[in-house]
């Protein structure tokens, strides 16, 4: 099987070498011409995923056409918020017959479409399976036992999908949720800026638990509003994915809100960054949907005031700790 990945990105990377280890033909897609002639020349992603060498099998290629019809499979891995600019270069027959799997986190500014969304906006007729959960590259690549979810409306793409990428490391299992899978994927990225800002004011576990927990019950708030089912956020795409981002070193977002709860600028932090920290975007996102579905989100609230309203880290932990006390879980009675 040839299997084609969009994006040169640390999971791109790293999905490209599961899969060559798996016996399948891969195409790696990188966006930028010269940056696609040093990974064929070091066969090593400097950049996004030092450390793993690149073996001759892989397949390496800035020719967004060459790249997608290479593959039966196209897994998109594009950043979110770049991922539209690289739709508008396609031509939908270059999909034809082929399956689309999106493994994008994130929400689009203005938009606010999921990745899968994005994706159909183009190509309406697209053979489409969402692939999530938690999967850090750099533990994916050494091989490490990951759990995922495959998710498609077409529950048969997902079995598919589920049976041909599958191996002793990789277990993946099925849904027909796209919206849960793709927004757990999403919202735990604000979760994990805010357990960061925590981490940078040293504010111990206790703290983190806590919103982590609370903020488990946002995200599972907002996407039920929209449409998503709510055993979703409690499964590998939900709080698996959330455990994942907010306790791993290599959590980007984690990182960032590290560095703003220490007193650094998002500003400073984004330019030093040549990976995509997806919750800054989000956050914004969150804040304009819980608006529309007029869905209570006080953490997201916070962490958006802290980004992007000057608000202090001090003063947004404050501002949580001192809202009005209620019960845990709020039950409304059905009507009679």
């Amino acid at each position: 099987m040839k299997i084609t990945i969009l994006g040169d990105g640390g999971w791109g990377t790293a999905l490209a070498l599961t899969l060559d280890q798996q016996g399948k033909k891969v195409c790696l897609w990188s966006a930028f011409p010269e940056y696609a002639e040093e990974l064929k020349t070091k066969r090593e992603n400097v950049k996004f995923l030092p450390g793993f060498s690149l073996p001759e099998s892989i397949e390496i290629s800035s020719s967004l056409e060459e790249a997608i019809q290479y593959g039966e499979i196209i897994i998109s891995a594009v950043p979110t918020q770049f991922l539209r600019n690289v739709l508008y270069k396609c031509n939908e027959s270059w999909f034809y017959e082929k399956t689309i799997v999106s493994v994008s986190k994130g929400i689009e500014n203005k938009s606010h479409l999921r990745p899968s969304e994005i994706i159909l906006s183009h190509f309406p007729k697209a053979k489409l399976v969402v692939l999530s959960g938690p999967s850090h590259a750099e533990e994916v690549v050494k091989g490490v036992p990951t759990c995922l979810v495959a998710a498609s409306a077409n529950e048969t793409l997902a079995q598919f999908i589920q049976s041909n990428l599958s191996d002793d490391h990789v277990r993946i299992y099925t849904s027909t949720d796209v919206a849960g899978t793709e927004l757990g994927g999403a919202f735990k990225n604000v979760i994990a800026l805010g357990v960061g800002i925590l981490n940078g004011l040293e504010l111990g576990d206790n703290a983190k638990a806590a919103l982590m927990t609370r903020g488990m019950i946002e995200m599972a708030r907002l996407g039920i509003s929209m449409g998503a089912e709510a055993r979703t956020f409690f499964g590998l795409s939900g709080i698996g994915d959330l455990i994942t981002t907010c306790f791993s070193p290599y959590g980007r977002n984690l990182r960032v809100g590290t560095l703003i709860g220490q007193g650094k600028k998002l500003e400073e932090i984004i330019k030093s960054m040549d990976m995509v920290a997806e919750g800054v975007a989000t956050t914004e996102a969150a804040m304009d949907l819980s608006k529309k579905h007029k869905v209570e989100l006080p953490i997201t609230q916070e962490i958006h005031a802290v980004l992007f309203e000057g608000k202090s880290p001090k003063d947004a932990v404050a501002s949580l700790m001192n809202r009005k006390i209620r019960p845990e879980f709020i039950v409304t009675q059905p009507a009679r």
